[in-house]
């Protein structure tokens, strides 16, 4: 039976990128549509374009014509661009602008460079009508406003903040029915015996028969690799051990893990029979899918028979080691903080159950048998933050928020309009100077205008972000929230502690040092910043 492979084509298809889209006469409008816009006045609404694009297809606007004509739209309303967030091949239903990582950025961090968010249409901007609230919300806060071209959208006025949300409205109906077909047809396909849809388990790859069909094939190295760990199971050989010997012979990938080789080996989709992903807490486990009659769906052939498959299950049942449950916080506290000296790889704590009861040590990630194993893992919890109270617990919480300027515009602009209006009467000629009396009071009135301009920062005219100190320090901020909260606040400025693990002669315990690493800018990374964003999905 012939077959034609699919995966050869599908691993050539490549991520759309807009680099390779851009024509000469692309280049040539953009030229000229940059030049424009640097002949706009210094004070003109500055915008930011936001471009986005999951999958293109004829039916879709290409980012080349969504910043060209974004450009030209800014232009006619008068609008200085000053950047363009192009986000490619994201889906507007799955990640929100905040979590775009072009978008992202200029939303979280780059807020006071621009005034206007300027987008094509509002389905290329936006899909779930609960995002674009959270947007509308964030843009009254933030003074800025939000444009499409080819929707009546305008926050400046109430009709606008309506049309806003029908039109998102009914955009999240679309991705809703979107998102219902593909759910129906995963539905259906699970239920068939021809493969339709979806990724195989591993082993296999699609292809097509010589009708054309869509068929599941057993690939070659991977029933080779898999037949292998049958047998080195069967002698008693760790997976671990089994996912370096398949990485040296290139049977299988440079970043397989040892989890990813038992979920493999474990899946019963190696049967040949359809599953499906469940999840059981924090893991992912393949399950069969049955049939109306209560029987599993074959789709392919056997790579492992069903006492293969059952030896095989209780090969690695015997290694297994009895795990406790997880704990809702993570078994490591402090991770990412703590790494060790010699591999530079991070510090984790493994819990285990014997007969004894429950025991747990500390160890890396790269050592050989992960270096030497601390059996007391509170004790070094309790001397990280002993070390970083001591430096940085008396340091203050200043909170970065966002400030406006549009007060301090306003003010400016009031005070240059009246000196103006001063010095135009104190003129010869003016109102002012016919006696000597007015003369000298309008004088006085221009030194105190002039007085109160020279006393505004011309930094508070402008959208800025300032840091404002919250009365608190951070032993007074850890101590209410507790490690966890240390714990993600020296992720965030980038604090390492080094463990240095000595044997000690006679002693299973090693001796333990630690080395507090602190960046020289940390003050400037301990500051909180405001997440408006904090929550939302």
């Amino acid at each position: 039976m012939g077959k034609r492979s699919r995966t050869a084509s599908a691993a050539a298809q490549k991520a759309y990128t807009v680099e390779a889209e851009w024509t000469a006469a692309d280049l040539a409008q953009l030229e000229e549509l940059k030049k424009a816009n640097a002949s706009l006045p210094d004070d003109a609404p500055r915008a930011l374009l936001s471009v986005r694009l999951s999958v293109l297809t004829e039916d879709t606007t290409s980012p080349v014509r969504q910043e060209l004509d974004l450009r030209r739209e800014a232009l006619n309303r008068g609008c200085r661009v000053v950047g363009v967030a192009s986000d490619l091949n994201v889906s507007a239903t799955k990640v929100p602008p905040w979590k775009r990582k072009q978008l992202g950025e200029w939303l979280n961090n780059r807020a006071p460079e621009f005034d206007v968010l300027l987008f094509w249409k509002l389905d290329r901007f936006i899909r779930r009508l609960s995002d674009l609230n959270t947007m509308i919300d964030w843009a009254l806060k933030y003074g800025k406003n939000l444009i499409s071209k080819n929707d009546q959208i305008d926050l400046t006025t109430v009709v606008g903040k309506i049309m806003v949300t029908l039109i998102g409205g009914i955009a999240e109906i679309e991705a809703t029915n979107t998102s219902t077909r593909v759910a129906s047809l995963w539905d259906y396909a699970k239920t068939q015996g021809d493969w339709l849809v979806g990724k195989p388990t591993y082993g296999y790859v699609t292809g097509e028969d010589e009708n054309g069909k869509v068929v599941l094939y057993v690939e070659d190295n991977a029933h080779k690799a898999l037949h292998w760990c049958r047998r080195m199971a069967r002698r008693g050989v760790s997976a671990t051990r089994m996912v370096k010997v398949l990485k040296r012979s290139k049977l299988m990938g440079d970043k397989l893990t040892t989890s990813t080789l038992l979920s493999r080996l474990r899946n019963p989709g190696l049967k040949g029979y359809r599953v499906e992903v469940e999840m059981k807490g924090r893991a992912r486990r393949s399950k069969l899918v049955l049939d109306q009659h209560g029987k599993p769906i074959r789709v392919a052939p056997g790579i492992f028979t069903e006492d293969e498959f059952d030896e095989l299950q209780a090969d690695l049942d015997k290694r297994s080691r009895k795990q406790p449950a997880r704990q809702p916080g993570g078994a490591t506290k402090f991770l990412g903080v703590l790494t060790c000296v010699d591999c530079a790889t991070n510090m984790t704590v493994k819990r285990y159950e014997n007969a004894y009861g429950p025991y747990s040590y500390m160890r890396c990630q790269k050592c050989k048998s992960g270096g030497h194993g601390i059996p007391n893992p509170e004790v070094v919890y309790t001397k990280v933050v002993m070390d970083v109270l001591s430096v940085l617990g008396d340091e203050p919480v200043q909170v970065r928020e966002y400030a406006r300027g549009a007060e301090a515009r306003a003010q400016v602009a009031q005070l240059e309009e009246s000196i103006a209006y001063y010095m135009k009467e104190l003129e010869p000629g003016g109102r002012y100077t016919k006696t000597r009396f007015t003369r000298e009071q309008a004088e006085q009135t221009l030194d105190k205008l002039i007085a109160e301009l020279g006393e505004i920062d011309p930094e508070t005219t402008e959208d800025r972000w300032v840091n404002v100190a919250n009365g608190k320090t951070f032993r007074q901020r850890w101590e209410e929230g507790g490690t966890e909260a240390m714990s993600a606040d020296l992720l965030r400025v980038g604090v390492r502690c080094e463990v240095t693990r000595t044997k000690v002669k006679g002693q299973r315990a090693p001796d333990v040092k630690l080395r507090l690493m602190i960046p020289k800018d940390y003050r400037e990374r301990l500051i909180v910043k405001e997440d408006h964003f904090a929550g939302e999905l």
